[in-house]
C-alpha cells in the first residue's frame, strides 16, 4: 500500500461537497462581527467566538496599527532568542493580574501552550489525567509528553476519583476545560480541586472559553468559582474574547520560569507578531472598562436560550453563550447547516468524533453586540428550518 493511497481514497469530504452540503472554509468577505458578509449577501453572524465583539473595535485596530507602525510586522524569532519585545512583557503583566496568578507567558497560538505545558511538565512514570471532550490541543500535547494519559467521563466525578485511585503514589496532572467548546457546559472545578487535593494531583484549567466569559469583569472559570488559588496553571487564548490570535499560561514564577526553559513549542516557534500582541493587550482594558459588553453578552444568551427551549430544541448541558442545538444524525446537522446559512444565519456543524455518533449538533454562539432583532429574526429562522426538517415539533 503506497504512502498516498490514503490520501486518494479520502472521499467523506468530497461527498458532502458533491451533495452541496459541505459547511467547512466558507469564505467570509468582512470583520467578524455580529453580521458578516457571505457570497455578497449579509447574514447574522452565530458561529463565531467573538464573544465581547472586539475584533472590529477600534481601539483593538488602533493598537494593531500603532505596534506595526513601531516594531514592524514581525520579531523574526523566537521569545528564546531574539523576539521578546518590551510589549510581550507588558501583556504578560497584565494577563497575570487579570486571572490572578503571579506569572503568565505568551504563545504564538493557544493549540503551542498545551502542546508545550503539558509536553514539558509531564514525564515518564507520571499521569496526565483528561475530560474526554477536552479540547484537541490538550489530547495533542498529553500525547506529545511521556507520561501516561489517563481519560475519565465527561463532568463524571466518581469517575475521575475512580481514575486518580489507580494511580495512588504517582505524580499526576488534572487538565479540564473550563467550559467545553461544544456544549457549553462548566467543568466542575470546585468537585476536581477537592479530589485534586485528596490524591495530590497538580490542577490545570483551559479556560479559552471562559476567559471574557464566565467571573469578575470576565476573569475566567477559575474567578467564577472562587478558586484561582487553587488551579495551579490557568491557560487562555487570544482568539476568543481577546479578539486576535495566540495564548498563554499563569502560574507562580518558578513554573513559568520552569516552561521558559523547557517547552519546545514557545523555544523553537517565531515569537507573536506585534500587531497581535498590541490588540489583545487593548483587547483586555477595553473588557475590563466596557463593562456593558460582559453584560449584554449574559443578557443575549438568556433570550437565545429561552427561545430555543420554547420551541422544544435539545440544548444539552450548556450553561453559557455557547448553545447546542442537537439535530441527531451527522447528516442532519450538515443539511440544517446549509439550509440556515440559505435563509441568513451562519452557524456551525458538530459531528462525530466531536460528539458521539447520533449526537451532532448545530453550535450556536453569541456575542456582546448581538442586538435582541437580530437574535429574534436568528431564532424565527431557526425554528422554521427546524419545524422543516422534522427536529422540532411543528
Amino acid at each position: 500500500m503506497g504512502l498516498l493511497d490514503k490520501v486518494h481514497q479520502f472521499r467523506p469530504a468530497k461527498d458532502l461537497m458533491a451533495a452541496d452540503l459541505y459547511n467547512y472554509f466558507r469564505v467570509i468577505e468582512s470583520a467578524q462581527e455580529n453580521t458578516v458578509r457571505y457570497k455578497g449577501r449579509e447574514v447574522i453572524m452565530l458561529g463565531s467566538n467573538n464573544y465581547l465583539g472586539l475584533t472590529n473595535h477600534p481601539r483593538v485596530k488602533e493598537a494593531a496599527r500603532e505596534a506595526i507602525a513601531k516594531y514592524g510586522t514581525g520579531c523574526a524569532g523566537s521569545r528564546f532568542l531574539n523576539g521578546t519585545l518590551d510589549i510581550h512583557i507588558e501583556l504578560e503583566e497584565k494577563l497575570a493580574a487579570l486571572v490572578g496568578k503571579e506569572k503568565a507567558l505568551v504563545f504564538s497560538t493557544g493549540f503551542m501552550v498545551n502542546q508545550g505545558v503539558l509536553s514539558s511538565l509531564a514525564g515518564r512514570n507520571e499521569i496526565i489525567v483528561v475530560d474526554r471532550t477536552d479540547h484537541a490541543s490538550i489530547i495533542d500535547g498529553a500525547r506529545l509528553s511521556f507520561a501516561d494519559v489517563r481519560k475519565f467521563k465527561h463532568n463524571d466525578m466518581e469517575n475521575l476519583e475512580l481514575v486518580l485511585k489507580n494511580d495512588v503514589g504517582m505524580n499526576k496532572l488534572i487538565i479540564v476545560d473550563g467550559v467545553f467548546s461544544m456544549e457549553g457546559d462548566i467543568a466542575r472545578l470546585p468537585e476536581i480541586v477537592e479530589l485534586a487535593a485528596r490524591y495530590d494531583a497538580v490542577v490545570m484549567v483551559d479556560d479559552a472559553h471562559g476567559v471574557g466569559v464566565l467571573g469578575d469583569h470576565g476573569r475566567g472559570t477559575c474567578n467564577h468559582f472562587g478558586l484561582t488559588d487553587q488551579v495551579h496553571l490557568i491557560m487562555g487564548t487570544f482568539s476568543k474574547s481577546l479578539a486576535s490570535v495566540g495564548g498563554f499560561i499563569a502560574s507562580d514564577a518558578d513554573t513559568i520560569h520552569y516552561i521558559q526553559h523547557v517547552a519546545r513549542a514557545l523555544m523553537f516557534s517565531a515569537s507573536m507578531p506585534p500587531a497581535s500582541v498590541a490588540s489583545v493587550s487593548a483587547a483586555v482594558d477595553v473588557m475590563l472598562e466596557e463593562t456593558w459588553r460582559h453584560e449584554a453578552l449574559w443578557r443575549n444568551n438568556d433570550i437565545m436560550r429561552e427561545r430555543l427551549d420554547d420551541a422544544g430544541f435539545d440544548t444539552g448541558p450548556s450553561e453559557t453563550p455557547i448553545i447546542p442545538a442537537v439535530v441527531g444524525e451527522d447528516m442532519m446537522a450538515f443539511k440544517m447547516c446549509r439550509r440556515l446559512i440559505d435563509e441568513g444565519v451562519f452557524v456551525n456543524p458538530v459531528v462525530s468524533p466531536a460528539v458521539e455518533q447520533g449526537n451532532a449538533l448545530i453550535r450556536l454562539s453569541l456575542m456582546a453586540t448581538h442586538t435582541e432583532d437580530e437574535i429574534h429574526k436568528a431564532m424565527d429562522i431557526m425554528v422554521k428550518v427546524g419545524r422543516e426538517l422534522g427536529i422540532i415539533p411543528a
